[in-house]
């Protein structure tokens, strides 16, 4: 049940026959992060990123041979506000260039239970990379209805400081601390059939 789990929390299908390491795909179309901070206690203020890219490798017999990974450009973000995107990309916050990326690479993952996990990995935010957490939960991995192949979907959560990653101004009237959700889903990358 653990090994079962361990697929699915890489975002892979436990459905893999082979002992060979199988390549998945974030759909970015249903692949979301979700932040949030308290703001001088009067609110909680939200952002996304969405619309990203990631890869998943998973090896059912050794599955710490497993990985993901996860890159994004800082300026993808979605503040809802302009006023307030431009000033996280200042350097007040970011001075985030065009070609600045947000990056998670796992290093290794912890069972914790029948449907769920600790993800760990190294963030790097700002040209800073600290390891982070990730605890992570099996929403459903199956055949997709639609696209009739291999499916996986998970959920995690984690806090960061923004302070460790050089971001953190205003602090602590504006929370040092970040909440962070996660929801995503991928495919297995099929053989070309030709």
């Amino acid at each position: 049940m653990k090994k079962t789990f361990l697929a699915a929390a890489l975002v892979a299908a436990p459905f893999a026959a082979q002992a060979e390491p199988e390549a998945y795909v974030f759909d970015a179309s249903h692949s979301q992060i979700l932040f949030s901070y308290d703001h001088l206690g009067y609110s909680t203020t939200w952002g996304m990123f969405s619309g990203f890219d990631g890869e998943i490798s998973f090896d059912q017999d050794n599955p710490a041979n497993s990985t993901v990974t996860v890159s994004f450009p800082v300026r993808s973000m979605f503040t809802g506000w302009e006023a307030r995107f431009n000033h996280f990309m200042s350097e007040d916050f970011f001075g985030a260039g065009e070609d600045e990326m947000v990056t998670f690479t796992s290093t290794s993952i912890e069972v914790t239970g029948d449907n769920t996990a600790n993800i760990t990995g190294d963030l790097t935010l700002n040209e800073v990379t600290r390891p982070v957490t990730l605890a992570a939960t099996l929403n459903q991995a199956s055949e997709h209805p639609m696209a009739n192949q291999p499916w996986a979907g998970f959920d995690a959560t984690t806090t960061i400081l923004r302070s460790d990653f050089n971001v953190g101004n205003f602090a602590p009237f504006v929370s040092d601390e970040v909440d962070i959700q996660i929801s995503i889903e991928a495919s297995k990358v099929m053989e070309d059939a030709s």
